[in-house]
């Protein structure tokens, strides 16, 4: 073969991969890019419920050169106090944070300080303020905080409601910002719920016990605001 058929040849070969009907060379053809448009879209909705919740401690706490001799004021106490809580079934009291300090002063001998917190948790503020009152004045107990909130229940229950009015909130803004784009249409894309408050109040500190008899616990509860914030996108169809 001359050198002229060998060029001839090369060419032939070289057209024949290039041709359309190669089939490792083939394309598949390619579906013309539809943008997609949607526009991010928040709403609030916001509900004031009243605490129906209380939360309380006291503490019992002694003294004394020998820390049997303090334990025992301050178990003695403690029963006392439980005992009476007793009378009291709507509200819930447990014992909480013993403990046993050694005291060093200079110039001073060295004593012992014994101390208990008990707790109170209550939804009939009334009873809970009877009792409060009573552990003062019957048991020496000192109230050292409060705080109010809401029960579970109570909570759950607004936020239910609340969620409703957040996405029906939702989708109004979402039709009036579609309308306004030049929308006619337009469907929901992917939405996120999110709660907020609920949480206790900031405790409030207690005057601490005199030797005269305490007066009646006051007792405001006051309110807690429900929050539920709906945010997502609006996927916008069939422009006018």
């Amino acid at each position: 073969m001359n050198r002229t058929s060998r060029t001839a040849s090369t060419v032939a070969t070289i057209l024949l991969f290039a041709s359309p009907a190669a089939p490792s060379l083939a394309q598949a053809p390619q579906m013309p890019m539809v943008p997609i448009s949607s526009v991010a879209v928040t709403a609030t909705a916001t509900t004031t419920v009243s605490n129906d919740r209380l939360q309380a401690w006291l503490r019992t706490e002694a003294e004394s050169a020998n820390a049997a001799a303090a334990a025992a004021q301050v178990n003695t106490a403690s029963a006392r106090a439980l005992a009476d809580a007793k009378t009291y079934p709507s509200i819930q009291v447990a014992t909480m944070g013993y403990s046993t300090q050694q005291i060093s002063e200079r110039g001073k001998p060295t004593r012992w300080r014994v101390s208990q917190t008990i707790t109170v948790d209550a939804s009939d503020f009334t009873a809970a303020a009877t009792l409060l009152s009573k552990f003062q004045d019957d048991n020496g107990l000192l109230l050292s905080n409060m705080s109010f909130s809401i029960t579970d229940k109570t909570r759950r229950d607004a936020e239910d409601r609340v969620t409703q009015q957040a996405i029906q909130a939702w989708q109004a803004r979402a039709q009036q910002a579609a309308q306004a784009l030049g929308f006619a249409k337009w469907r929901v894309g992917r939405v996120s719920v999110q709660t907020s408050g609920g949480q206790a109040m900031p405790m409030m500190r207690a005057q601490a016990m005199t030797a005269m008899a305490a007066p009646p616990v006051a007792l405001e509860a006051g309110t807690t605001d429900i929050s539920v914030t709906v945010s997502g996108d609006a996927v916008l169809d069939a422009p006018r």
